[in-house]
């Protein structure tokens, strides 16, 4: 790949001389230790103004009350069903995760994918009206591309629900489900009414969310594998940015500013599951890891809509 088809989408400056310079580092590494994780939500596609999980569920939520209204009834649907946010923050979000991952409980890793791919197959944006694959951020495809051109192994270590992410990693990013990592609902073995052995989904948790400190272990006991590069854009991300920074080869941290309200949205990112969070902007300054003005840098922001 020559100097000028490389990331095409970031415009000239010291972020994408810093990530050229990095590429060029890289070759000196080990294939085997040239390895790269991206977060998911705010930093290979939007996550604003709700993320792309949600908007699944709550369009499950729709599907089966249709069938069933009854469900409606239950006060964590009443509520989301209701639009009413206050209602659903009162609730409080691992009541209201809890009960929608209850939509799918009993069903194998294949059905829930099956459903997964459906969904996105024709979802749309809420606001902005694009097509759940056009809200890929193109910037990061091409980063993807410049790494795999350079034998890294990639893999997405999210916040979001692993089998969600799974059904769609390898035909939005060209990353198999094998490496993705993220937040493990839990498996019941039975046997189906044939006597053959199958999984299914229950409703509750395997660990907790995949955020903070969670995101480095599990990246251990999942992948086995350290990083060079890791990408985020929340305090969720933060110490997964440390680890790759900080190994014995070069290391690199990239964070994601959205600072974009014309094309995207502007907000500082922050982990779902933790509490008293410095700004992560401020965190990226102190710790001298680079930051991408979405703004200033990206153009276009979005990979293409079909």
């Amino acid at each position: 790949m020559t100097t000028t088809t490389l990331l095409p989408s970031w415009r000239p400056g010291t972020t994408r001389d810093a990530l050229v310079s990095f590429l060029d580092q890289c070759r000196t590494v080990p294939v085997a230790d040239r390895v790269a994780y991206f977060d998911n939500d705010g930093t290979l596609w939007c996550e604003r103004p709700t993320y792309a999980q949600f908007d699944f569920y709550l369009d499950a939520l729709r599907r089966r009350v249709a069938d069933d209204t009854a469900l409606g009834e239950r006060e964590e649907f009443a509520a989301l069903l209701s639009g009413d946010q206050g209602r659903v923050a009162a609730l409080g979000l691992p009541r209201i995760a809890l009960a929608l991952a209850g939509l799918f409980e009993g069903q194998t890793p294949e059905e829930f994918a099956a459903e997964v791919r459906s969904f996105a197959a024709t979802a749309r944006h809420t606001t902005l009206g694009r097509p759940l694959r056009s809200m890929v951020y193109q910037p990061m495809l091409e980063l993807m591309e410049a790494l795999r051109d350079l034998d890294f192994t990639i893999g997405i270590v999210t916040g979001g629900g692993t089998e969600f992410v799974r059904a769609i990693s390898e035909d939005f990013y060209g990353v198999p489900a094998e490496l993705v990592v993220g937040t493990l609902v839990d498996y019941t073995f039975t046997r189906d009414p044939e006597g053959r052995p199958q999984l299914v989904r229950t409703a509750q948790l395997l660990g907790g969310v995949n955020e903070g400190e969670i995101k480095v272990s599990n990246i251990q006991t999942q992948l086995g594998r350290r990083p060079i590069f890791a990408a985020g854009n929340s305090a969720g991300d933060r110490e997964m940015l440390e680890w790759a920074a900080s190994g014995r080869h070069p290391g690199f941290a990239l964070l994601i500013d959205h600072d974009d309200a014309e094309r995207e949205f502007a907000y500082v990112g922050e982990a779902v599951s933790l509490d008293g969070q410095e700004p992560i902007t401020a965190v990226a300054g102190r710790q001298g890891w680079t930051t991408v003005s979405m703004s200033r840098e990206w153009d276009p922001v979005f990979s293409p809509a079909e």
